[in-house]
Formats: C-alpha cells, sequence, structure tokens
C-alpha cells in the first residue's frame, strides 16, 4: 500500500460496526448491549462520568482486550473474532493518539512519528523520515524534526502523536482525551487541526473526551455512557441532545457547560 494513498470510506458507509458488545473489567460489567454504525468520515466522541468504561472501549476496538459477547468490524474487518492475518489487517485501519502523547524521550520527533514505519512497511530508513517530516508538515511542526519531546510544549507533542497516528495513513484514528492538560486556546487548535484532517483526508475520528467545548465544536455525534444503568444512555448530535434528550442525566451532563446555551439547534 503507497503510503500516498487517501483511504476514504464511502460516504454513510459503516467505518466501525459494533453490535452488542459488552465491555467488561475484571469480571465487572461496564456497559453493555452496545450498537454502534460509526459512518465513514464521520467524527464521533464517548462521554459519559469517570469510570463508565469510555477508555475500555477503545481498547476494545483496537483489539487490547478481547470480548466473548459481541463483535467489532473495523472497515469490514472483524476485530477480535479473526485469525491472526486478518487482525494485522484490521490493525492497519486504525492510528492512535494516546493521553500523553506517549513520545519516546530518546527519539527526536521525526524518528519518533517514523517508528510506525519500521514494521509495517518496506521503505528505507531515509524514506521513512521523509514520510515522517511530510506528516510533521501536515500538523504543523515543519521545522521541528530534530526536537526531543523535551524541547516541546504540550500542544506540540499532542500534534506530534498525531503525526505519528496519521503515519501509515489509517483510515480511522482513535483519540484518548486529546485536549487533556492544554489550555483553552491550545485546545481550540487542536480542534481545528482535527477538523482540518477529516475535511482533507477523509478520516474518521473517533474519541474519548469530557472536554464539553471539544464536543459542541467537532462531533458530529456522541454516545452517552451511564455506569448506573451500564448502558448507553443515548447516541445523536451533541447539540440536540443538550437541548432534547429524553434522559434528564444526558441533559445535566451538558447543562454543566454554558456553551451549548449561545450554540443554535441543529435540526
Amino acid at each position: 500500500m503507497s503510503y500516498e494513498m487517501v483511504q476514504e470510506g464511502s460516504p454513510g458507509a459503516a467505518m466501525v460496526k459494533i453490535s452488542g458488545l459488552t465491555l467488561c473489567h475484571d469480571e465487572r460489567i461496564l456497559i453493555g448491549g452496545i450498537n454502534l454504525d460509526i459512518a465513514a468520515g464521520e467524527i464521533f466522541a464517548i462521554i459519559g462520568a469517570s469510570g463508565c468504561g469510555k477508555s475500555t472501549l477503545l481498547h476494545y476496538l483496537m483489539g487490547l482486550e478481547s470480548t466473548s459477547v459481541g463483535t467489532i468490524l473495523l472497515n469490514g474487518y472483524d476485530i477480535n473474532g479473526a485469525d491472526e492475518a486478518e487482525r494485522k489487517h484490521a490493525r492497519e485501519q486504525f492510528g492512535v493518539l494516546f493521553q500523553g502523547g506517549a513520545l519516546w524521550t530518546t527519539m527526536n520527533l521525526a524518528e519518533n512519528v517514523a517508528l510506525p514505519l519500521e514494521n509495517s512497511s518496506n521503505f528505507t530508513c531515509e524514506e521513512r523520515l521523509d514520510i515522517a517530516r511530510l506528516k510533521l508538515s501536515m500538523v504543523g511542526l515543519s521545522g521541528f524534526e530534530s526536537f526531543f519531546p523535551h524541547e516541546l510544549s504540550g500542544g506540540m507533542i499532542k500534534r506530534a502523536g498525531i503525526a505519528r497516528a496519521m503515519v501509515c495513513n489509517p483510515a480511522i484514528l482513535f483519540f484518548d482525551e486529546p485536549s487533556a492538560g492544554l489550555d483553552p486556546i491550545t485546545s481550540r487548535k487542536l480542534d481545528d487541526l482535527i477538523l482540518r484532517i477529516r475535511r482533507n483526508r477523509g478520516v474518521t475520528f473517533i474519541l474519548v473526551t469530557h472536554e464539553l467545548e471539544s464536543i459542541f465544536s467537532i462531533a458530529d455525534r456522541v454516545a452517552f455512557f451511564d455506569p448506573d444503568s451500564h448502558s448507553v444512555l443515548d447516541i445523536g448530535n451533541p447539540h440536540v441532545l443538550a437541548q432534547k434528550s429524553s434522559h434528564a442525566k444526558v441533559r445535566h451532563f451538558f447543562a454543566s457547560n454554558k456553551l451549548q446555551k449561545t450554540t443554535p439547534l441543529l435540526d
């Protein structure tokens, strides 16, 4: 697969399909009966109280944990029920931005970004670094290729993490609390970058976040995880749910941020 290929799904097609999934941790059920179709090019956010299973869902989607109840399809690949060759193809469909950026402190930015290509391509070392430089330029870090993580701000580390997540041209990007620890201005710039990547590359985003300003700014839809009922309480556009959800708990969650009061309702 050429690194120049832009992977885009058909408009409206289900890039991620979750059917009857139950999330468990230490044999304790977190959320049961999850049924979600996430379309190609959609920005989908998982929201809810701490400990409700948001990050656990990402682990299941990435194949880090297996489920005995339910199925997960990533761009048509079964992430849990496949053989090793199919699981490899499934893993090639996504990139990940971890909360802290997860950059290697002993590597400069170009080396960090190029690292995933070592096991997934036949590129030479210099070719891998060229691709890394291209991805860094896409996130506004051209000229910082030789910098080390300790020389960068928190926002720059997050952008470098995005460049690394994109280096193999995945169809899906998983972001775990992308705005955590960032000031409001930097967080907004990160939201703008996510929207630009979606617009230019057609990538599907699945975000775990508690930042309501980001949710209202970029999410097409959200799923509200409720730890009390162990269920997905509501799914929909955040502006609509904030005002019209049939669940008081969902409306209260959004009401904790006054931003939605000045945002027009989307019909």
